[in-house]
């Protein structure tokens, strides 16, 4: 990221430590779905996901106290923390640098910003520029951080993070699966997707009601699907809509021709297809002469 584009927030004053102890500096706050995790260990290998393999920018969701930032920060890249909450802000902006001054003596190319990721335009800090994603991602919010990603694919070489075990699985499930749905397909269209690692709730504070999954996306080289993308993701999303459905009942709404329901993908139901299939299915829409 170039040092034209870096942007300070959140000038407050540093949190006062109760009984010594830092924890207290910011509470975890339930409507923003924090909860921070606690295991050292953990945030250390999240920080190992990123393979940093041509590119340096790297940019981390919700960093709450920083225990992941400390351990992205002594690798070699480009950091910016965001995060929504004000008080992680001034605590990242004053205590953590007061706390961790060892971090900082190896690399200083922090920029801690108070904004909403799924609101904040991010061409204002990495314009063109490749860049990943890490975190450990708020639960309320993963499908839409999935979206967002999946929009802006052309400049994410690599994700990776936590989020609640069941949407890492599902998206890195294969096909055949009940958990197999429209993030499996979108996904796995553009990223080979790995799910690493499972995470139990006592490491976080608080402890969530489930258990969470890291997962580590990294992108195909071919970004280009052999068909219009933007019926590709009408086919998927309308079949996984109705997902009980064979696909001939599931697209009703695109008024297809009897000649081409009849062929046999139309007989299975959505979980049954690949993404392959998906494809071979839009370009078959697609040349639908009705």
């Amino acid at each position: 990221m170039s040092k034209k584009n870096k942007k300070k927030l959140g000038n407050g004053k540093p949190k006062q430590r109760r009984n010594g102890h830092n924890e207290s500096a910011v509470k975890a706050k339930k409507h923003l779905g924090q909860h921070f995790l606690r295991d050292e260990s953990i945030a250390e290998k999240i920080a190992q996901t990123l393979s940093l393999d041509a590119y340096s920018n790297v940019l981390e969701i919700g960093p709450g106290m920083g225990v992941l930032t400390k351990y992205l920060l002594q690798r070699d890249l480009e950091l910016v923390a965001m995060d929504l909450d004000e008080e992680s802000i001034v605590y990242l902006n004053h205590s953590f640098r007061l706390e961790h001054p060892e971090v900082f003596q190896k690399n200083n190319r922090l920029n801690i910003l108070e904004a909403d990721f799924l609101k904040f335009d991010l061409k204002q800090l990495y314009g063109n520029e490749q860049f990943a994603i890490t975190g450990n991602f708020p639960y309320n919010i993963s499908s839409q951080i999935i979206f967002k990603m999946l929009e802006m694919r052309q400049q994410i070489p690599e994700f990776s993070g936590m989020f609640q075990k069941e949407v890492a699985q599902r998206i890195c499930e294969k096909p055949g699966s009940k958990t197999y749905g429209i993030l499996s397909v979108l996904v796995q269209a553009f990223y080979e997707a790995e799910y690493l690692f499972s995470v139990p709730p006592q490491v976080f504070d608080p402890p969530p009601k489930v258990h969470s999954g890291v997962l580590r996306l990294t992108r195909r080289e071919n970004l280009n699907l052999p068909c219009d993308e933007h019926l590709f993701f009408k086919v998927v999303k309308t079949a996984f809509n109705q997902r009980r459905k064979t696909i001939r009942n599931s697209l009703k709404s695109f008024n297809l021709s009897d000649n081409l329901k009849e062929d046999t993908i139309f007989d299975q139901r959505p979980e049954q297809l690949s993404v392959a299939d998906f494809i071979g299915l839009t370009q078959k829409i697609a040349n639908d002469p009705v």
